[in-house]
């Protein structure tokens, strides 16, 4: 199958190089020194899917003829992304891979000329830090879907497509599982605030305490919203409507499973990693996207504003956050249930 990979970074990248190595045609875009690395060596995957360079076609913007394009962009450049690439996104499939809510929402807006619109969310670990080489420090799965009821047939297509690569679920609402990826990714905030590992968050107490608290606000106010969990990691509905009535310190059961899922190489997250590489990350579709969605409800959502907040501050130029710093400013919140 003809595939282009609009973003060819950490899950983008990942997912271009075991397409490659499966045999499918593959063309993706970069910008930079990672362009020029993937033009001259080729994209290298290394890590738990094992050694491969994928020697494909890479550009700024992808060139028309594909049968499928996937969009694994951050959602801060879904929209520029789009434009770039609108002719050769014209009456061909898009599969937007993206964390957050509102990237089918943004995809129907910037891309109208799509064939059809599905998403997708990736739950391997893998980390991008140095341009032409992503490496996977965590198996999982890929989901797709596209909205609510029976999935389409070119849902069912592409699912069978991906699942030739990696282990993929077809799921009947998009929605719901967006919500629960949304809930794994509450552990990208405290990496980026701290310049901790994921693992070492949640190994020191106070900070998988925040952490914690953090989940089990997003999932109260995704309940609140009418969200019904997809299952993912272990986590479905039934568990995580148990975890937003659980004492704080039951919840923090929740983490550490996340933690042990993750294994012992270093995992500093996708949003921390974008600090490291000085890009605009993600965290208004992650935690600030709980904020939104409480107001929407005219809620607050205020141990995710505060990590929002605070990860902007390390963006403009502060620097990173002692852990007794962070715990400070959520301990002067209103105490926690």
């Amino acid at each position: 199958m003809r595939i282009g990979v609009i973003g060819a970074g950490a899950v983008g990248g990942s997912l271009a190089a075991i397409l490659d190595r499966q045999g499918h045609d593959v063309s993706v875009t970069a910008r930079g020194e990672h362009l020029e690395r993937l033009r001259a060596d080729g994209l290298r995957l290394a890590g738990q899917w094992g050694e491969h360079v994928a020697r494909v076609p890479a550009d700024e913007v992808l060139a028309p003829g594909s049968e499928l394009v996937v969009l694994a962009v951050k959602a801060t450049g879904a929209a520029a992304a789009l434009e770039q690439n609108r002719t050769a996104i014209e009456d061909v499939p898009l599969l937007v891979v993206q964390n957050g809510l509102d990237g089918i929402e943004t995809a129907a807006r910037c891309a109208p000329g799509a064939a059809e619109l599905l998403g997708g969310l990736a739950t391997w670990a893998v980390s991008h830090l140095e341009p032409g080489i992503v490496t996977v420090t965590s198996s999982g799965k890929l989901f797709v879907g596209a909205g609510h009821g029976t999935p389409t047939p070119l849902v069912r297509r592409v699912g069978r497509v991906l699942s030739e690569v990696v282990e993929t679920t077809v799921v009947e609402d998009f929605a719901g599982a967006q919500w629960t990826k949304l809930i794994i990714n509450q552990v990208n905030a405290l990496p980026a605030i701290t310049s901790l590992s994921v693992q070492e968050v949640v190994d020191d107490h106070r900070l998988r305490r925040v952490l914690t608290a953090s989940m089990r606000e997003a999932v109260r106010v995704a309940i609140a919203s009418g969200v019904h969990f997809a299952t993912m990691q272990g986590m479905g509905d039934a568990m995580l409507r148990r975890f937003a009535k659980a004492p704080l310190w039951m919840g923090q059961t929740i983490p550490v499973a996340i933690r042990r899922r993750l294994g012992d190489v270093p995992n500093p997250g996708s949003t921390l990693q974008s600090i490291r590489r000085g890009q605009r990350t993600e965290i208004d579709a992650l935690n600030g996207a709980v904020v939104r969605a409480a107001e929407r409800l005219g809620q607050d959502a205020p141990v995710n504003r505060v990590l929002t907040e605070l990860v902007h501050r390390v963006e403009a130029g502060e620097g990173f956050f002692a852990p007794e710093a962070v715990v400070a400013a959520v301990d002067a919140l209103e105490p926690a249930a």
